[in-house]
């Protein structure tokens, strides 16, 4: 199979995919950055479909459709705050991942796109949160013929999710 990962420069709300995940809050109310922008551009409706989703724990996924989206389906995930790397900050990051790839397969979905979780207002260092992203995702769309694409709103991240994929070995 040839399922590929790719870095996206831009708004994640640009890219033409079945799912965009939302780095959301347990709330699922909106907030600030990403997580503000797509309940926006979705519209109140995506709002209201959240409510009764809430609370969603760290590591976990709840979907709603894309209301006025491009892509069909959200994927909210609550990605860990960071305290330092020794509460088990990575392995619940890539729950994230783990979670809504999971869910991408069992709605037999094939495109999907991410934003860099956890790594702004919650703190997750770049380049671990890099080679998370890019370890778990390129293993499931390497597996699946799955089309993923980490999207950067900004130059610093593109720069660590680059070098993440550089450094990550092409999954089997």
């Amino acid at each position: 199979m040839t399922g590929r990962v790719e870095i996206h420069r831009g708004n994640i709300l640009d890219l033409n995919v079945d799912a965009i995940v939302n780095a959301a809050n347990s709330t699922l109310m909106g907030g600030g950055g990403v997580d503000g922008a797509i309940h926006r551009a979705a519209g109140p409706q995506l709002r209201q479909a959240c409510m009764p989703l809430a609370p969603c724990p760290a590591g976990e996924v709840r979907v709603t459709p894309g209301f006025s989206l491009r892509a069909e389906w959200v994927f909210h995930t609550v990605g860990p705050v960071w305290r330092g790397g020794a509460e088990g900050e990575a392995a619940t990051l890539a729950m994230c991942y783990e979670a809504c790839m999971e869910e991408l397969v069992q709605r037999g979905l094939a495109t999907i796109a991410f934003p860099a979780i956890s790594t702004g207002a919650y703190g997750f260092p770049l380049g671990e949160a890099g080679d998370i992203a890019v370890r778990v995702t390129r293993r499931y769309a390497a597996r699946r013929d799955l089309t993923v694409y980490l999207a950067a709103f900004d130059g610093e991240t593109a720069e660590a999710l680059g070098k993440a994929l550089t450094r990550s070995p092409k999954a089997d």
